[in-house]
C-alpha cells in the first residue's frame, strides 16, 4: 500500500477515528465524525474494511477513504457540503446515475479535483431528480 511513495505498513481504528502509519513512521488519521456513514456505523461495521495500495474500502457501509486523502488540507466544497449534510444520500449511487466513476465523484467532493460548472449541474440535476421521484412516492 502506498501513500506519495510511502508503503502503508498499519492501519488501525479508535473510537473516534481510523489511523495509518507509513513505513517511514509518518501517522494520519480521519475522524469518523467527518464521514456520516462511518460517524453512524457500528463498530463492527467499521472493523469490517478491506484495504489495498489506495485506500480503505467499506464494502457495508458503501465508503471509501484513499490513504492520500489522509495527508492532504481538506477543502468544504460544495458538493462536500451537500453530502455532509445529507449522509442519507448514497454517493456512489447518484454517481453511476449521472454516469461519473465513483472515485471522480470522490475527488470532486474532497476537492482534489475541481468539476466544470457544468459536471456541478449534472450532479446537482441528478440529486433534483432523484428527490422529484422520492416526492412522488
Amino acid at each position: 500500500m502506498e501513500v506519495a511513495m510511502e508503503k502503508i505498513e498499519k492501519i488501525w481504528l479508535t473510537e473516534e477515528a481510523v489511523w495509518i502509519r507509513t513505513e517511514n513512521g509518518k501517522e494520519a488519521c480521519e475522524k469518523f465524525s467527518n464521514y456520516p456513514r462511518l460517524k453512524y456505523a457500528t463498530k463492527e461495521q467499521r472493523e469490517n474494511y478491506e484495504a489495498d495500495e489506495y485506500g480503505i474500502h467499506w464494502e457495508d457501509i458503501d465508503e471509501d477513504l484513499s490513504f492520500e486523502g489522509f495527508f492532504e488540507k481538506k477543502e468544504t466544497t460544495a458538493l462536500y457540503k451537500l453530502f455532509m449534510a445529507h449522509p442519507e444520500l448514497n454517493v456512489s449511487a447518484i454517481a453511476r446515475r449521472a454516469g461519473i466513476s465513483q472515485s471522480l465523484m470522490a475527488q470532486y467532493i474532497s476537492g482534489k479535483k475541481n468539476p466544470s460548472d457544468a459536471r456541478v449541474t449534472l450532479i446537482m440535476d441528478t440529486v433534483r431528480e432523484i428527490g422529484q421521484e422520492l416526492i412522488a412516492v
